[in-house]
């Protein structure tokens, strides 16, 4: 899925105090940046809940939407990405903004969400790698093991043919757009 990748293996944050900064990003199989367009529209549903908000970004990938969270005042973000060269690339890309309110966990984010966690996150960001069926696991042990606070807001990016996910009554449609092959959609959860 090359046309939806930068040129030259860059990614672009769009708003805040970072904003037109380019950042590397690894060329690997499946990463696949939110794009701009679907990016901005995101960002103006989540401008007034973004600054002192707590994020984690589920697979962080490129970085693109955690980067923009901390650009745009996120108190803290977590990012959990599986692939090394795609973990040591965020946490660099962090150096590079000197930013030291992000932590990178390199490791499977279905086995890191099982931990549980010791404070809630107000904003989750889940885009995974597409026809891996990972979003509504991920959903589900977000809410079973302590991940959101009361009323936190979760993106969620997926294949367009995946069509509505099937939640519990703990999570509440806000927003549905989609975007040539990507559906994307805001909840908002009410379990804690």
């Amino acid at each position: 899925m090359t046309k939806n990748r930068p040129a030259g293996g860059q990614v672009r944050i769009i708003g805040g105090q970072w904003r037109s900064r380019r950042l590397p990003i690894q060329d690997l199989e499946g990463l696949r940046p939110t794009t701009d367009r679907v990016r901005e529209t995101l960002f103006n549903w989540l401008a007034a809940e973004l600054p002192g908000a707590r994020v984690l970004d589920c697979f962080g990938g490129s970085g693109a939407l955690c980067f923009e969270a901390l650009s745009r005042y996120a108190a803290y973000a977590k990012v959990f990405e599986l692939q090394r060269g795609a973990a040591m690339q965020l946490k660099a890309n962090l150096v590079t903004l000197k930013c030291d309110t992000a932590e990178v966990v390199h490791g499977d984010t279905l086995t890191l969400l099982r931990q549980g966690t010791a404070a809630g996150f107000d904003i989750v960001f889940i885009d995974p790698p597409f026809r891996k069926g990972l979003a509504p696991d991920c959903m589900a042990l977000l809410s079973e093991h302590g991940w959101l606070n009361e009323g936190a807001l979760v993106y969620v990016e997926t294949e367009s043919e995946l069509g509505q996910l099937v939640l519990s009554g703990d999570w509440q449609l806000i927003k549905d757009k989609q975007a040539g092959q990507v559906s994307y959609r805001l909840y908002q959860y009410h379990g804690a």
